[in-house]
């Protein structure tokens, strides 16, 4: 850390008694070497400086309390930095501070404008800004104005800004700052050099805290600070408010890793661990026991299935990725007991683990009786474990002694991700080619009562084919002649509005007539009856009986023909077509 760390304005000159200034302030960065994290930026801005090439604006953006407004802050001291027989003109490289330096960075210099855009969203704001940025500033090199969560403004302001932004006076800069950039219009943006500034990772951001401790003379445990840096999730100033409370917290004795735990409501990592492991043994008493003993102990339900999910997270990185398990954010004990989990536990049984905590933390949230929705979906854990994939399920079965000499192909370990849990049972592909399910286009002749649904549905007659399918009993079908009773509660002009459609599609003339007395099944009917008879002999099938009574409660959702291989082309389909009956012969004496 650099001697800026002790900020210059904070040295006292009387031994008047000084207000306590929280970390986040009195350790704020006021140079560009003092930003943590951000060394891509500064590269981009030393360089632009160095080569002349400054622009009249920059957008900032990034998630909470990573630099933003202090970015903005330290650029416009670089704009107007300037040293009394030293330095005359902008510069990225401050050591000391110039005559605009500490009435830019207290934000009470007169020619660097801050404003709110929360507070300020109107075109009347923006209307000031345009009318004042005409005059040249009062003592300052550059006048500034910084619009911080400028996505705050309003379409009007945004749209009056846009000509000034885009050909600015020579003395004016802009400087925006948001934390949500997609709400930024694009025409802004494009007028604008933007910085994404980046989450400060775990070791740079321990490494920061651990300094200003040392400079507060506030002992610390690594595994606080470490603590403090996870919570925090990439954003210094939550870190250094955690710091402060972690201090006020710890009093004489420190900031230790139990009292930031106790602070937060966490869990000790040890217990987390072991509640882990009693889980994925399947030890799901010992698992309830620890689980209302960490809520007894002030552990949130949600945060224990959260803390839980961490570290399901944690080993399945650490089984794809070794080095994952050197993140110096992590304890030891994590470390160690992530990579023995990482070598026991397969990528499924993990990928499973994390998605039942997910679920079990959105049930948590939205019921009454948090601990109990915690419990049960540490039980749903505890049971689902060890339990197989579906495919090697199937595979296993398939492998018994008592099986089928013939059992249809199962789905390879390797294959595609599995859509959902259904269970589908090849038929045997029927003999000759299918009849088609429309007519030609050019003078249809009808041969069956199904060719006229058929013209219907290429038809896009949605209506009439739901109709003629539930409603319509088959007396007798001939070329021109229909006769059919309808079913109870069928349309009334039914008849005719199928008379008129055939005539209009086929340009004959047709006679549909309604009789009494037919108990010929309804198309919907017969097909629902063809189904049954399919799942009926499916289940007689000796795999899928053993299937249904290994998973109780299992039944069959859907019975599908094999999809037919492509039809080969030239001489090949001819030799293809001459061995058929071969072929099937074959496969019946395998």
């Amino acid at each position: 850390m650099s001697d800026s760390l002790f900020p210059i304005a904070d040295a006292p000159t009387a031994p008047l008694a000084v207000p306590y200034r929280v970390l986040a302030r009195k350790y704020r960065p006021i140079r560009f070497e003092d930003l943590v994290g951000q060394e891509p930026m500064v590269r981009t801005l030393a360089n632009s400086f160095a080569a002349g090439r400054i622009h009249q604006a920059y957008i900032l953006t990034g998630v909470r309390g990573v630099g933003k407004t202090t970015t903005a802050r330290i650029l416009a001291r670089a704009f107007n930095y300037s040293l009394p027989g030293k330095v005359d003109h902008p510069s990225i490289d401050m050591p000391e501070l110039g005559v605009h330096c500490q009435a830019i960075m207290e934000s009470r210099h007169v020619d660097v404008i801050e404003m709110d855009a929360a507070s300020h969203t109107g075109i009347d704001d923006v209307r000031e800004i345009i009318e004042n940025a005409r005059y040249r500033p009062v003592s300052a090199r550059t006048k500034v104005y910084i619009i911080d969560e400028v996505h705050m403004l309003s379409k009007q302001a945004f749209n009056g800004l846009l000509k000034t932004l885009e050909e600015p006076p020579e003395h004016v800069k802009f400087l925006f700052a948001t934390t949500e950039i997609e709400k930024v219009p694009i025409t802004v943006r494009s007028r604008c050099i933007r910085f994404d500034l980046r989450r400060i990772e775990s070791g740079p951001m321990i490494a920061h805290l651990r300094d200003i401790c040392a400079a507060e003379g506030v002992a610390a445990e690594p595994e606080a600070l470490a603590l403090i840096a996870r919570v925090a999730e990439g954003s210094v100033r939550d870190a250094l408010s955690l710091l402060d409370q972690g201090i006020a917290h710890g009093g004489h004795a420190g900031v230790t890793a139990q009292a930031v735990r106790d602070m937060l409501g966490l869990s000790g990592r040890g217990e987390v661990i072991a509640l882990f492991e009693r889980v994925m043994k399947g030890e799901i008493a010992e698992a309830l026991d620890l689980a209302r003993a960490l809520h007894q102990a002030g552990g949130d339900p949600a945060d224990i299935l959260i803390e839980l999910a961490e570290f399901c997270h944690f080993v399945t990185r650490a089984k794809i990725a070794r080095a994952t398990a050197d993140d110096p954010a992590v304890s030891e004990i994590e470390r160690e007991r992530g990579r023995e989990f990482a070598d026991r536990l397969t990528l499924g049984v993990l990928t499973r683990a994390w998605q039942i905590l997910l679920k079990g933390v959105e049930d948590v949230r939205d019921s009454p009786r948090p601990l109990a929705s915690a419990e049960m979906a540490l039980i749903r854990l505890a049971y689902a474990s060890d339990l197989p994939a579906p495919e090697e399920a199937l595979r296993k079965l398939s492998q018994s002694t008592d099986g089928p000499r013939h059992a249809p192909p199962l789905p390879p370990a390797g294959g595609g991700p599995r859509a959902s849990m259904r269970l589908a049972v090849a038929e045997p592909a029927p003999a000759g080619p299918a009849p088609p399910l429309s007519p030609p286009a050019a003078s249809p002749r009808l041969a069956s009562f199904e060719d006229a649904v058929a013209l219907a549905r290429a038809k896009r007659d949605i209506q009439l084919v739901e109709s003629l399918e539930r409603e319509v009993r088959l007396a007798r079908f001939e070329q021109g002649s229909i006769a059919f009773t309808p079913v109870e509660g069928a349309p009334s002009g039914l008849a005719q509005t199928l008379a008129r459609r055939l005539q209009e599609w086929t340009g004959e003339r047709w006679m549909v007539a309604l009789v009494t007395g037919s108990t010929a099944p309804t198309l919907r009917e017969a097909a629902e009856a063809r189904d049954a008879e399919r799942a009926s002999g499916a289940a007689a099938h000796p795999l899928v009986r053993k299937v249904l009574d290994r998973f109780k409660g299992a039944r069959i959702v859907d019975v599908r023909r094999p999809e037919p291989a492509p039809t080969p082309t030239g001489s090949q389909a001819d030799d293809e077509v001459g061995y058929a009956d071969s072929g099937v012969n074959a496969a019946d004496d395998g």
